[in-house]
């Protein structure tokens, strides 16, 4: 079983929960056990959380513009779900030589902000963080094996 998925969205709060609603509403019509769906809709949420406040081109200046749009594309194959973000933004700032690689620190606990990239990490099972190749604009990738309910309607055989 396949199902795969791709979402251009503005970027305004109110596309977060629709990009949710629809990812909750594939994994469970699939029979996706909903811990799991739970997490992945969490990690998802972040992650379109970010492309919203951070991804646009600061330099669009018009309505519509590329700047003003992102990309949530899933695919659940077989048994593992995979989502990827990408928006148009500045990206993320590259690695300082010689220093540690890796797009997020650790956000302090009294931080109202900056803890999106950790909690999908601790969410995920393998996680790509980085600007998007040979353009601008961050992705933020994600994946997790799948567990499904008993008598599940699509489970892969």
């Amino acid at each position: 079983m396949s199902i795969w998925w791709s979402l251009h969205l503005r970027r305004e709060a109110a596309s977060v929960p629709l990009a949710r609603r629809l990812l909750i509403g594939t994994m469970e019509t699939a029979g996706v056990d909903p811990d799991i769906s739970f997490d992945l809709s969490v990690a998802l949420s972040e992650a379109c959380a970010n492309a919203v406040e951070h991804g646009g081109d600061d330099g669009s200046g018009g309505s519509g513009g590329p700047g003003e749009a992102y990309r949530v594309t899933a695919y659940l194959d077989g048994e593992r779900c995979r989502i990827e973000v990408a928006d148009t933004g500045p990206g993320f700032p590259a690695p300082a030589p010689g220093g540690p690689h890796g797009v997020s620190r650790p956000a302090s606990p009294e931080a109202e902000s900056g803890r999106g990239l950790c909690l999908i990490r601790e969410l995920a099972d393998h996680v790509h963080i980085g600007s998007a190749p040979g353009r601008a604009g961050a992705v933020v990738s994600f994946d997790k094996v799948l567990k499904w309910r008993e008598n599940a309607p699509l489970v892969a055989v």
